[in-house]
């Protein structure tokens, strides 16, 4: 695990340019995270992930629209219900810091010998299936945890 740390180490220079130049709040890169991972979201529920009430949510919506990073919109089934979105520019911040540092990546990997990367990629084939298989595992523990849960009030 040391290489690891190490490695993560000489990465996080490149990896933290696009976090600071983007000037988000940290909720605000927790909000448009979430949007990225899940899509559109109601904003009940977008609250509820985050752990906060509808109004703070509210506010730090607002902020986003405003940057032109997130849409509001109503929900087409129920009118009372907004659905919060990434908008085109707000998906290229996040996919601007999900992807820092991948030129540095590439060009590493450029200095490699043929056998260095397929070492390399076999690496990194266990680790896609290790973090698929945890994804899915979570994924169906989320879903017991959501049959498992009072209908009338959510809560298990």
């Amino acid at each position: 695990m040391g290489s690891s740390i190490q490695l993560e180490h000489l990465f996080a220079d490149d990896r933290s340019d696009p976090l600071f130049s983007s000037h988000l709040t940290m909720s605000q890169l927790k909000i448009m995270l979430l949007l990225s991972r899940h899509g559109t979201l109601a904003g009940g529920e977008l609250a509820r992930m985050l752990g906060v009430g509808a109004a703070a949510l509210s506010g730090m919506v607002d902020r986003l629209v405003v940057q032109d990073l997130v849409t509001r919109a109503e929900d087409l089934n129920d009118r009372r219900v907004r659905r919060i979105g990434l908008t085109k520019a707000g998906t290229e911040v996040i996919d601007g810091i999900i992807t820092a540092g991948v030129a540095k990546q590439r060009e590493l990997l450029s200095r490699l010998s043929a056998e260095e990367l397929t070492i390399v990629a076999r690496a990194m084939e266990l680790l896609v299936r290790e973090a698929g298989s945890q994804a899915a595992e979570e994924a169906a523990a989320s879903l017991s945890d959501l049959a498992a849960a009072d209908p009338e009030t959510g809560e298990n």
